[in-house]
């Protein structure tokens, strides 16, 4: 059984762009709006679909979660190491909000919490069960 994940966002063409930068993805199967936006847009890591990403001209909802003070909702990534981490936190960070900062936890060696500027709340952390993790700098 896979989860399937949808981020419906505004301007989906952007992000897009955005999230294969902070995860190291790649644009799969695709379909588009009449106005060029994504209506569907499926984002691979290696052959594997992660999630996608649909076009949701709602602006409301974004600004929702970057108001929350805990979403009720994140998206989980266990990334392969700690520069995909750092990376990732960076990139997600830029234009959002911070929940937790880069650091460690009673399951994981380092993990946070960010709400992106699209209004989508990640957990991103590096499992433990990788010998050699450690916490980078921000």
């Amino acid at each position: 059984m896979n989860l399937g994940a949808t981020l419906y966002v505004k301007n989906s063409v952007e992000a897009v762009d955005f999230y294969c930068d902070a995860f190291g993805m790649t644009l799969g199967y695709h379909a588009k709006n009449s106005d060029g936006s994504f209506l569907h847009a499926e984002l691979l890591r290696g052959r594997e679909s992660i999630f996608a990403v649909s076009e949701n001209a709602d602006e409301e909802i974004a600004r929702s979660m970057l108001a929350a003070k805990q979403p009720t909702m994140s998206y989980g990534l266990n990334l392969d190491n700690d520069d995909e981490l750092k990376h990732a936190y960076e990139v997600l960070a830029a234009g959002g909000h911070i929940l937790r900062e880069l650091g460690s936890l009673p399951w994981t060696p380092c993990a946070a919490d960010v709400v992106d500027k699209y209004g989508i709340c990640w957990y991103i952390y590096v499992s433990q069960h990788r010998p050699g993790s450690r916490i980078p700098t921000p």
